[in-house]
Parts: structure tokens; sequence; C-alpha cells
């Protein structure tokens, strides 16, 4: 579900491809929906490509954002509202407790909620694929063999 979602550095704000152009990217705002080229120079990353530090292994984050969702019950955070470092720490803590405390970076944490608040402010509310259609699909192929 995040696959056509992007982030790009310098840039406020999170984006939807568009479309691939000529050594560019057609890409759309999701809270103006003004549309813009994001050239070859441009850093992209597609939220569908990061993941987050925890002690054992990296946690991809779509899983991350369905945790924050379960935790809010689908609402908004209050990202001023948690407070100082410590503040966003322990609630991101109650969301994902085996973080790696080292690797994450409260300004990255804070941006995780930004990110969620603005997915939810442009009505995506779904952040991985449901596990029933790929089990679906796996066992479709293996009738079919």
């Amino acid at each position: 579900m995040l696959k056509g979602i992007l982030c790009i550095s310098g840039r406020p704000g999170l984006f939807r491809l568009v479309n691939p152009g000529k050594n560019m990217l057609i890409v759309e705002s999701l809270s103006t929906h003004k549309r813009t080229p994001a050239y070859a120079h441009d850093k992209v990353i597609s939220l569908a490509d990061i993941s987050i530090y925890t002690v054992e292994d990296d946690v991809p984050l779509g899983i991350v954002l369905e945790a924050v969702k379960t935790k809010m019950n689908g609402k908004p955070v209050d990202v001023k509202g948690l407070g100082n470092d410590a503040g966003i720490r322990s609630f991101f803590a109650e969301v994902l407790p085996d973080f790696d405390d080292e690797k994450v970076y409260t300004n990255d944490i804070r941006k995780l909620l930004n990110w969620y608040n603005q997915l939810l402010a442009a009505g995506i509310d779904t952040f991985v694929e449901p596990e029933k259609a790929e089990d679906e699909s796996k066992s479709e192929e293996e009738d079919k063999a």
C-alpha cells in the first residue's frame, strides 16, 4: 500500500507517484494535490522501502504504521502533545517495544508520526497489504501446479 507514496528530500510532505516521465517522476502532493516533477538529482524514497531498526531485525514501515494505527484506534497522533523527546520515545516504545534505542533517533520517530498523520489526512489508512490476498494467490498457484 505504501509503494506509490514517496518522500522527497528537501520538500515538505509526502507525494503520490503519478507517472514516471523521461529523466523524472511526476508526483502529486498528498496535502495540496499539486503535481510537480521530481528529477533524477532529487533523493526520492518510497515509504515501502523504509524500515525501522529493532534489537533483532528491521521492521518495515508499513507494519510500524499499522501498530500506531492500532494504538491510536485509527485517529491522528498529537505529536506536540507527546511533549519532549522522552515522551515521544516512551510513546514509540509502546508501539514498537523492541526498537533499537541507539539507532532510531527522536527526529525519525517524530517524522514517522507526522507521516502517519499525513497519510490519514489523505485518506490512506491501510499501510500493509492484506495477508489474506497473498495467501489466496499462493493457494491458487499451488492448485494450478
